[in-house]
């Protein structure tokens, strides 16, 4: 199974550099890689390093995360928002900073999620005990008594 993510990193690779219109050569040239090394990469006979890949990535003038993903590196995930974008763009926050609002936001995210989705599972069926209702219900009973409970000598 390596051995085909291997080869398809290679495919991609190739894919990309051709629909770049660059030559294996002129790659190899603005990469920084030997052309003997990129060729074995682009057959599927190697398996580049992620330092290999970010330079890949440079040269094709590329995502280096899409060949990470392709290579299996990283797991591919959802495309960012465009506050995610402007957090992971931002040359001013660290990267623990950046980390810690991306956190926040995906928490905020989440947390409306579930709000909505409750929303809309009590519009689908308002006859739903939802939490609180039952303490209104209680609260106004108990005014009741209290009201019979006055006016009876």
């Amino acid at each position: 199974m390596a051995g085909s993510k291997v080869g398809s990193i290679g495919e991609y690779i190739r894919e990309q550099r051709q629909r770049a219109k660059i030559s294996l050569r002129q790659l190899a040239a603005v990469s920084g890689i030997s052309n003997p090394y990129l060729s074995q990469i682009e057959r599927g006979l190697r398996k580049p390093s992620a330092e290999i890949l970010q330079q890949i990535a440079k040269g094709l003038r590329i995502s280096a995360e899409a060949l990470y993903v392709q290579a299996g590196i990283l797991d591919e995930r959802e495309a960012d928002t465009d506050a995610q974008a402007a957090i992971r763009a931002d040359l001013l926050l660290t990267e623990r900073q950046k980390q810690v609002l991306l956190d926040i936001y995906e928490s905020f995210r989440k947390e409306n999620e579930a709000v909505a989705e409750a929303a809309a599972a009590d519009e689908e069926d308002p006859d739903l005990d939802v939490p609180g209702n039952d303490n209104e219900a209680s609260a106004a009973e108990r005014e009741d008594t209290d009201d019979a409970r006055r006016t009876t000598p």
